[in-house]
């Protein structure tokens, strides 16, 4: 995969719209209140970033290219879900009193609920709030014993909305001593034939995790499975096996002792 050479910002994304409907530089331009040379520069820049041609430049004539097309369409998106955002914050505030009820799949996504709920009882103090941890937090919301459920993508039940937080990073976790140990980058191949302390496959991460080595056409066969965090890490400290955690699992404070 290309390397990408910055983050997408929301104005380039508005401003590659603009070009899309005019098909012309210089109208969009006007349409956007900006100069043609400052939009052709934050075009470049996010063609840089993407590492491909968004339009064919045919004299003064414009056409899109199919990665263009690409981008057109997942644009709409964001800006749809972006106005969507606006649509239920401002319906939230017309809450007066009621109970909202929160399943965490973590103990690390818990607290961020506490974070965010924490904002939410401040402004809506009569709303009762409930935030609990649980295993398949997902089928909790599809029973309707829960509201919402922060958990790791993908969900199976395509009946429930889902809506992205954040990306999430993995590492690698190996024991201090370990040939690997001061790399920044390890690549998948490098990993296959090293022996994993994992979760059970039934869990979220270890699906990720499972499908990630799939899209290189093997299997990874873990020498131990557990449930806790704390345990998979006290083998993997000792140099028992090696194993992968997401960023927000905070595995450097975890690991001291």
């Amino acid at each position: 995969m290309k390397e990408r050479k910055g983050i997408m910002e929301l104005r380039e994304l508005e401003y590659f719209l603009a070009i899309c409907e005019e098909l012309h530089f210089t109208r969009a331009a006007e349409k956007l209140g900006i100069s043609q040379p400052a939009l052709s520069r934050q075009m470049r820049t996010l063609e840089d970033k993407l590492g491909v041609r968004l339009f064919d430049r045919l004299g003064k004539k414009i056409a899109i290219t199919e990665a263009g097309e690409i981008l057109r369409e997942q644009s709409g998106n964001i800006f749809s879900n972006i106005k969507s955002v606006y649509e239920q914050i401002d319906e939230l505030q017309n809450v007066k009193k009621g109970k909202l009820i929160i399943g965490a799949m973590s103990e690390e996504l818990s607290q961020l609920a506490s974070v965010v709920f924490l904002e939410l009882h401040r402004k809506w103090p009569q709303v009762q709030t409930k935030i609990f941890m649980s295993e398949n937090i997902d089928e909790k919301v599809f029973r309707n014993e829960i509201d919402i459920a922060l958990t790791v993508m993908p969900i199976e039940n395509d009946q429930l909305t889902n809506i992205p937080l954040y990306n999430e990073e993995y590492y690698l976790a190996v024991s201090d001593d370990h040939p690997l140990a001061d790399r920044d980058i390890v690549e998948l191949e490098e990993i296959r034939d090293l022996s994993l302390v994992l979760w059970p496959i039934n869990h979220k991460c270890r699906k990720l995790i499972d499908v990630a080595f799939a899209s290189l056409g093997f299997a990874i066969q873990p020498i131990i499975e557990l449930t806790e965090v704390k345990s998979i890490l006290s083998l993997v400290k000792p140099g028992i096996g090696a194993t992968f955690f997401p960023k927000h699992f905070s595995i450097r404070r975890m690991m001291k002792p």
